[in-house]
C-alpha cells in the first residue's frame, strides 16, 4: 500500500476528478473559520502510558462536533448559486456538515438516514434546516434511497468519498498538522468512506513523505480494508459496529481511486477497543469522543508495539454521543 507521489487536479475517466494539492491549500484558507485551526496538543500522560509520543488533533469543538464541516463547507462553497436541491445520505456527521453549509448559503438540502441512525445527529440536522428522511436498514441502504430520490426529483446527489472537494476540505487538517514542530512518524486516521484519509494523505505525501499514513476501520466492517487490498470494490453483508460514522458496507468506487497508493497500511480495531479508547481520552483529557472518532487512538492502544517510541498523530474526528451512549460507554 505504499504511496507513490501526489496528484493534481485533472479529469480522469468517467468524469472522475483527482484530489488537488492547490485545492487543499485553498480549503485551508477559505473554509468557514468555525472549523479551521482546531486544537492540537501532545498528550504527555497518554503518551507515557502507551510508551509513545502522542499528538491529538481535536475536531469536536465546533458547531457540529466533527471534522465533516470542513469538506461539506468547501464543497458547497464551490457550487453555483442556482444549484438544484442537494441530496445526500449520512450516518449523521456529514449530514450536519452539509446542513450547516447549505443553510449558510440558502441551499435546499434533503438528508437520508437509516432507521438506526443516532437520534442526536438526526435532530441536529433538522435543527440546522435540513429535511431528514428515514429510509433503509443501514447507511448504505439509506444512500441508495437518496440516490433514487435525486434521480426522481432532479436534485443533486452528493456522495461523501466520491466528490474531490469533500476530501480536499478534510485535507485542510493535514495543512494544520504540518505546523507541528516535529515530524510525525505515523498518522492514524479513521477510515470510513475514505475522504479524510485521502485528503490528509495527499497533502502528507507531498509535505512529509516519510510519515506513514495508516487507515483504521472497525473489525466488524472491513469492506474498505478488503477493497483497498484487492484493488476493487468488496462489500460485506452487514455493517454491525458501534462506530456508525465509519461503518461502510459498500465502498464508493471513486474513493478507492482517491486512495490508490495513499495508505501504507490499514488496521482493524474491535468495538471494545474503541470503547476503551473513548474512556482513555475522557479520563485523561475530559474529551467526549464517539467510537468512530477514536478509531486511531484505539489502533495505537491495540498495537502499541508497532508505535512504541514513535511520534504519532491522531485526529479525534467526532463527538456526537447521546446521553444514553455516554452513560453506557463512559
Amino acid at each position: 500500500m505504499n504511496p507513490h507521489g501526489a496528484s493534481s487536479a485533472q479529469p480522469d475517466h468517467g468524469g472522475f476528478t483527482k484530489i488537488s494539492l492547490d485545492q487543499i491549500e485553498k480549503a485551508s484558507r477559505t473554509i468557514d473559520t468555525v472549523f479551521l485551526n482546531s486544537p492540537h496538543f501532545e498528550s504527555e500522560t497518554m503518551g507515557a502510558e502507551l510508551e509513545m509520543r502522542l499528538a491529538l488533533k481535536v475536531e469536536t469543538v465546533n458547531p457540529i462536533r466533527s471534522f465533516k464541516g470542513r469538506g461539506a463547507d468547501f464543497f458547497v462553497a464551490g457550487l453555483p448559486a442556482d444549484s438544484a436541491r442537494l441530496i445526500c445520505a449520512s450516518a449523521g456527521n456529514f449530514g450536519q456538515g452539509m446542513a450547516y453549509a447549505a443553510r449558510k448559503r440558502s441551499f435546499g438540502l434533503t438528508v437520508f438516514v437509516s432507521e438506526t441512525a443516532n437520534p442526536l445527529k438526526v435532530e441536529r440536522m433538522r435543527q440546522l434546516g435540513a429535511e431528514v428522511r428515514v429510509a433503509g436498514c443501514d447507511f448504505d441502504d439509506a444512500k441508495e434511497h437518496a440516490r433514487a430520490f435525486a434521480q426522481q426529483t432532479g436534485g443533486q446527489f452528493v456522495e461523501d468519498g466520491r466528490d474531490a472537494p469533500i476530501a480536499e476540505g478534510a485535507g485542510s487538517i493535514a495543512v494544520e498538522l504540518m505546523r507541528w514542530p516535529d515530524r510525525f512518524d505515523f498518522l492514524l486516521v479513521p477510515l470510513g468512506d475514505g475522504a479524510l484519509l485521502a485528503g490528509i494523505g495527499h497533502w502528507m505525501q507531498e509535505h512529509s513523505p516519510k510519515t506513514e499514513l495508516i487507515g483504521v476501520c472497525p473489525a466488524r466492517t472491513p469492506a474498505m480494508d478488503l477493497s483497498l487490498r484487492s484493488g476493487e470494490v468488496r462489500t460485506t453483508e452487514t455493517a454491525d459496529t458501534i462506530a456508525d460514522g465509519i461503518a461502510v458496507r459498500v465502498p464508493v468506487p471513486e474513493s478507492l481511486l482517491h486512495l490508490r497508493g495513499i495508505a501504507h497500511d490499514i488496521l482493524r480495531v474491535e468495538d471494545e477497543a474503541m470503547i476503551r479508547a473513548m474512556q482513555f481520552v475522557f479520563h485523561h483529557h475530559g474529551l467526549v469522543v464517539e467510537p468512530s472518532g477514536v478509531a486511531g487512538l484505539a489502533a495505537a492502544m491495540t498495537f502499541p508495539e508497532r508505535f512504541r517510541g514513535a511520534m504519532v498523530g491522531i485526529p479525534l474526528t467526532g463527538g456526537n454521543l447521546t446521553a444514553e451512549q455516554m452513560k453506557q460507554w463512559l
